[in-house]
Order: structure tokens, then C-alpha cells, then sequence
């Protein structure tokens, strides 16, 4: 990839690389003169023939993923930076925990409160080195009151070894972020019992998963305490919203309270705080504005997601789009020229409030050279500005 420089005056490091961390905050904070970021999450893209083969393809075997992220010419959204704040309990709580094989594929992870124990069982997956859940970490009503009890005694405390850590594996690669925990219903559905389940408890015992939600909410303000005395500044919810699992009615009575209060919290330390929705979007659009937020991470447009590229700018207005490729435009079934009309529009519609990436990574059947094409095209753009 021939790189053209003339975009990024002032972000050019003494060694001649670019300062990718000092730009993706300065997009973020409005302070990068029109510029845009280009900053694709290729994960899945790597454990996943890491998972199948033992090694990565052609020039990228045997790199590790800052050498990878060097060599196609782009930021990282560097989440590596989560550790930074560590969830404990005093002695006095009485919880303690661990795990143990119950046969070669199968493990169980354990918690012992005063409560009793709740317990989730995961299986090998023969398709990836992500295990699949074969018992939920909450079953019935006991089990949420252990997590209340567990959501009650949690504290948070900067981890400022894992800062330096992290700082001197990725560098300048980007902008340290986080995301914080899941929000009230999503922390159910995704993370301790399950879409089903969940809906069925809202049914049974409604006062028990309010109290839930209530110390959540606790340990959540508690962690937001810590974000705002440390040095990260860009601030996700990591909730994967989904208008298929959280329709309005849902999203307007359990999460919009708690991202309000959320975001005036952060926003008074000058965090830059924006969602994960990277499910359909129909629906919780109207909502985008009430929520506080300063963007939207990981809309999927069609065709791959439920919205257009109109309907996007139409609801976010002037909130920042984080991602906004479909994954699927990376695979070969499409044209490159379909994906470059596709970054085209979306420069035109989204910059400068753009923080350019994919919705939400490139796939494992993607063409990781068309990285280098995206990167081309911000390249071109942020000359033109400038």
C-alpha cells in the first residue's frame, strides 16, 4: 500500500509513523480540522484462521496484530485497554470462586456467595477456540438474588500496570477505550440468562429483577467513579442492541434511564461516550437523541442490516457514526467498486462526525486487502480537507 501523508499534518511521529491515537481523539473531540479516522476490527478475521490453519496467510504469518494493523495502514479501536479497571470484593463479602474440567470438552465456572453458589458450563466448539454455553449462570429466581448480592459488594479500582502494559504492546495505534459492562436487561440477555429466559422472569418475579437492575445500576456508577479520575477518554457501552430482542417498548422502560444517567455522569469528566448497536436498528432509531449519547457505534446498513445510509444520518443528525461498512462488503461475492461507494457515501453523509470502521469486523471469509483500499480512499478524503 503506497501511503499518502499529506492528510495528516501534525500527526506524523518522530520514526514516521502515524499518530493514530492522537487522531482518533481528536475526531472525536472535534479537534481534527475535518479530518476522519480509519479504524476496522479485523478479530474474527484472525482467531479464526489462527483457529483452522495454526498461522496466518501470506505476508501476515508470524506478525503479531500491532504488525498486522502497521502493515494495512490503519487505527486499532484498542479495547485491550477494558483490564484497566478490575472488579473486587473485601474479604468481609465471603465470595470466592473458581472452575474445574468435568470432562475433556466440558468446564464449569463457579461462584460461592453467602447466598449459596451459582454456577455456568461451557463447551468446546469445534468450529472455534470461543466456547458455547450449555448452562446459564442464572436459572431461576435464587440464582438472581446471589447476583444481586454479587452486584451489591462489587468495587472497581484502576489497574495502572495493565495501562502501561497495553500502551507499550499497541503504542500509538489508537486512542485508549473501554467498554463498560452491559445495561440492566441486555446484562441478563446476553451475559447471565439468556433472551428467553429473561423475558419469562420479567413475567414471574418483576420485583426481584428490579432489585437486580437496581444494584447493577450501583456497581455501574461505582466503576463510572474510577473511568472518570483515569486517563481513557473514549467511552463505550458494549450492550450490542438488538430492536429484535429490545423493542422500543423495552428499550424506553429498562435501558434509556440508566444511559442517561450514565452519560451525564461521564460527560461531566469530558468522556466521549457512545453505544454498541450492531443488531436492527428499525425502531430504536427515534430514541438515538434521548439516549445522551454522543454517537452510535456498529449500524449495520442494508443490506446486511434493517437501515439505510438516509435513514442513518436522518436519526443521528449530528451525533458520530462509529463504524458503518457492512462486514459483508469485504467478501469477494461483492464488487470492490460496491464497497467503495459504499465509504464514498459515507464520507459525504457522516464526516467530519465519523469514525470510519466496519459494522461490526471483517469476517473470516473477508479479503483483508480491501483494508488497504478503505485506508486509500480516508487517505484521499483527508487530503482533499486539508
Amino acid at each position: 500500500m503506497k501511503r499518502n501523508d499529506d492528510g495528516y499534518k501534525g500527526y506524523i511521529l518522530p520514526d514516521g509513523e502515524r499518530d493514530w491515537w492522537k487522531l482518533h481523539e481528536d475526531v472525536c473531540f472535534g479537534r481534527a480540522g475535518g479530518r476522519v479516522i480509519w479504524q476496522p476490527r479485523i478479530l474474527c478475521w484472525l482467531t479464526d484462521r489462527m483457529f483452522a490453519d495454526g498461522k496466518l496467510p501470506g505476508e501476515y504469518e508470524g506478525l503479531t496484530q500491532p504488525q498486522i494493523y502497521r502493515k494495512l495502514g490503519c487505527s486499532n479501536r484498542v479495547y485491550d485497554y477494558n483490564g484497566c479497571y478490575n472488579e473486587y470484593r473485601d474479604p468481609s463479602d465471603n465470595v470466592s470462586g473458581g472452575g474445574h474440567w468435568l470432562d475433556s470438552d466440558t468446564y464449569e465456572h463457579y461462584i460461592d456467595t453467602p447466598l449459596g453458589r451459582v454456577n455456568m458450563v461451557l463447551r468446546k466448539s469445534p468450529n472455534s477456540w470461543a466456547m458455547r454455553t450449555i448452562k446459564r449462570w442464572i436459572t431461576c429466581e435464587n440464582d438472581l438474588k446471589v447476583w444481586i448480592y454479587l452486584e451489591e459488594t462489587a468495587k472497581w479500582r484502576w489497574n495502572g500496570a495493565h495501562f502501561d502494559a497495553t500502551k507499550a504492546e499497541w503504542g500509538r495505534l489508537g486512542a485508549p477505550c473501554i467498554f463498560m459492562p452491559r445495561v440492566s436487561i441486555q446484562r441478563l440477555y446476553i451475559d447471565l440468562m439468556g433472551v428467553e429466559e429473561t423475558i419469562y422472569a420479567l413475567q414471574d418475579y418483576p420485583d426481584t429483577i428490579e432489585e437486580y437492575f437496581k444494584a447493577l445500576r450501583g456497581s455501574h456508577m461505582r466503576m463510572i467513579e474510577v473511568i472518570n479520575n483515569s486517563p481513557i477518554n473514549i467511552i463505550n457501552f458494549g450492550d450490542n442492541l438488538h430492536s429484535g430482542t429490545l423493542p422500543p417498548a423495552l428499550f424506553r422502560k429498562y435501558v434509556l434511564g440508566d444511559y442517561n444517567m450514565r452519560c451525564e455522569a461521564l460527560h461531566r469528566a469530558g468522556k466521549f461516550v457512545y453505544s454498541h448497536y450492531d443488531g436492527d436498528n428499525r425502531g430504536l432509531q427515534e430514541m438515538y437523541h434521548e439516549t445522551g449519547l454522543d454517537g452510535i457505534e456498529a449500524i449495520t446498513p442494508k443490506p446486511q442490516g434493517d437501515v439505510t445510509l438516509n435513514e442513518m444520518k436522518k436519526y443521528l443528525g449530528d451525533m458520530y457514526l462509529i463504524d458503518g461498512i457492512p462486514a459483508i462488503y469485504f467478501d469477494e461475492e461483492f464488487p470492490i467498486e460496491t464497497l467503495e461507494d459504499c465509504v464514498k457515501r459515507l464520507l459525504e453523509l457522516f464526516a467530519p462526525r465519523l469514525v470510519l470502521g466496519i459494522s461490526d469486523e471483517i469476517s473470516s471469509t473477508g479479503d483483508i486487502e480491501r483494508i488497504k483500499r478503505v485506508g486509500e480512499l480516508v487517505d484521499e478524503y483527508n487530503t482533499k480537507i486539508i
